[in-house]
């Protein structure tokens, strides 16, 4: 009886040791996976809001073609946004294209048969909704990076991620000044 009990222990202390790293590694990719997914959501929006630029350019080019500065600001904001690569430069970007929009956005109220103008309406609607979904693609990429750099230093998962290389992730943050109505004055 002595003997069975001292090879149930060995047994179960063998399976702690061998499947408790295994676990805790399984789910430190999991949660760099969900990270990869989410962040791929994210270029998904951004890249429909990049595709929609343009052709909000184009209409409003039509109604207010001396705004040269401003369409050239909006375009070279595009044009950074699709070459950044790491989430920082991304927010970045996107912070500037933001500001950008908000001056062709403005631009309407200067421009009364442009506010009227079906395709503009749609496009800019298009857009908003977009921006609804980036809003909600970057949340969740946002918690789930959490979740990974929060995991990765908790002990006893901390052994494993530093022995396997498991690095912390970035946030995709906006700027505070990007999140504000443009304002407009006449």
């Amino acid at each position: 009886m002595t003997m069975w009990f001292i090879i149930v222990i060995v047994v179960v202390v063998l399976l702690i040791v061998v499947v408790w790293p295994i676990a805790i590694y399984n789910r430190l990719v999991a949660l760099r996976l969900r990270i990869d997914n989410a962040w791929s959501q994210i270029d998904v929006q951004l890249n429909r809001r990049h595709d929609l630029i343009p052709n909000l350019v184009e209409t409003v080019k039509g109604y207010a073609s001396h705004e040269r500065e401003t369409f050239e600001a909006v375009i070279s904001a595009r044009n950074t946004a699709v070459d950044a690569h790491s989430p920082a430069e991304q927010a970045e970007a996107e912070n500037v294209i933001t500001g950008a929009l908000g001056k062709l956005f403005a631009l309407q109220e200067a421009y009364p048969d442009l506010k009227a103008d079906q395709n503009f309406r749609q496009l800019q609607e298009e857009l908003t909704a977009t921006e609804d979904r980036i809003a909600y693609a970057r949340q969740f990429y946002n918690d789930q990076v959490r979740d990974y750099n929060t995991k990765i230093q908790q002990f006893p998962a901390v052994i494993i991620a530093n022995a396997a290389n498991f690095e912390a992730r970035e946030f995709f943050e906006v700027d505070q000044a990007a999140r504000q109505a443009p304002q407009v004055e006449f």
